[in-house]
């Protein structure tokens, strides 16, 4: 059997995690939360980082710290991500505008994103896609010469970097998931980083119900404390928030899991270049740009659009026991969403080629640490026997 995930977390971090619980501790957000986001800025980095109870809320406060300091408009998202990306963009005012993928990155190709560049564009919501790096120099000098934000949802490539820098650390805001199936586990959370720092104190009060005292800095709080000096300095509430904290129980794991991070992404891109190396590249498109990436996933897709062969390839993976995603990332071209159909107005998916490919012809397959490579060699073996209808 490959499970589509493996747990992160081992015996002996649980165990660890009982010894520290049975010494009566705060377990709500406090100082190890602040260590853990200290450790994480260290390791991207970056200057700021902000610990939530998950990737999709991290989503959620990048753009409504965005709308905060400058407003709504068009933010151009990809159609090949997780809901929560394009849900947040909705949610906070802002008009999605979709750009088609690159199959070598499964992320939104640099050209279809300046094609969709308008006066009204308020930043580009990128995904790096499970693992890949969807960076180019021509967007980030686009982007730099048009003063466009750039937001990195980098929740599925923990890792991946980019000319030598991390994922994460080329935009204005990035976000991380720590849930179960991803590089790393904090059982459920999210991270938030950051080097502006207006935007990292705007974060931190979104965290907690737009809370002033949140905020690390003593000159942003007294800002506040002169401008209302009717109110309880304890309880003047700076924005219509939310409460998305994370718990002290959640950053002791996630510094544990930190120590060995680097460890498990070598052996996961090590495994996912020996499932690309045996694979037929005449049935299954294996032209992935495989520079930086760090796959917690072997990206299975269809040379060709081909019914027969799909069918063909699930039954293949059923009999085996093999778990996957049809789709891919977050089940395919979010277009085609129900929660989509009201704005999908001006999107024609003949518009989208690319990830309507990814959509009927792309899968995903388990990749981890525990994985015995043998499996790996088994699984190429019986893909590669399949007939594609030619």
């Amino acid at each position: 059997m490959i499970k589509l995930a493996n747990n992160t977390i081992s015996d002996s971090e649980i165990s660890s995690l009982c010894d520290w619980l049975k010494t009566s501790p705060r377990l709500t957000k406090g100082e190890l939360t602040k260590k853990y986001e200290k450790l994480w800025s260290e390791k991207i980095g970056c200057k700021y980082s902000v610990f939530v109870n998950s990737g999709s809320s991290a989503n959620l406060l990048t753009i409504a710290a965005l709308k905060e300091i400058g407003g709504t408009g068009e933010i151009i998202v990809p159609p090949l991500t997780w809901v929560s990306d394009i849900a947040a963009v909705i949610h906070c005012g802002f008009t999605p505008v979709f750009a088609d993928i690159n199959l070598r990155t499964l992320g939104m190709s640099d050209e279809k994103i300046i094609d969709k560049i308008t006066a009204e564009t308020k930043a580009i919501f990128l995904t790096h896609v499970l693992g890949f790096n969807a960076l180019t120099h021509k967007l980030l000098d686009v982007l730099n010469e048009n003063k466009i934000p750039l937001i990195e949802d980098v929740c599925e490539s923990h890792g991946a970097i980019f000319e030598g820098k991390k994922l994460g650390t080329f935009g204005l805001m990035s976000n991380f998931s720590f849930y179960y199936a991803h590089h790393m586990s904090t059982i459920e959370g999210g991270m938030i980083s950051t080097n502006d720092d207006q935007l990292y104190q705007i974060l931190r009060m979104f965290r907690s119900h737009g809370l002033v005292r949140e905020a690390s800095s003593k000159i942003y709080q007294k800002s506040f404390y002169q401008r209302y000096p009717d109110l309880n300095p304890e309880f003047i509430f700076a924005f219509p928030a939310y409460n998305v904290r994370s718990t002290e129980l959640n950053a002791v794991i996630g510094r544990t899991q930190l120590k060995r991070l680097d460890h498990n992404n070598e052996t996961r891109r090590a495994n996912f270049k020996l499932f690309l190396q045996n694979l037929d590249s005449d049935k299954y498109f294996t032209d992935f740009a495989l520079e930086g990436s760090c796959n917690y996933a072997f990206t299975l897709v269809l040379k060709q659009a081909d019914d027969q062969l799909c069918v063909q390839v699930m039954k293949t993976l059923d009999l085996l026991n093999v778990e996957f995603r049809r789709g891919t990332a977050g089940g395919g071209n979010q277009l085609r969403q129900p929660y989509l159909k009201q704005l999908n107005g001006n999107n024609s998916l003949q518009d989208f080629p690319s990830v309507e490919h990814i959509h009927f012809y792309g899968f995903y397959i388990g990749n981890y640490p525990a994985l015995d490579t043998k499996k790996i060699f088994t699984l190429c073996n019986h893909l590669n026997q399949l007939e594609a209808n030619l």
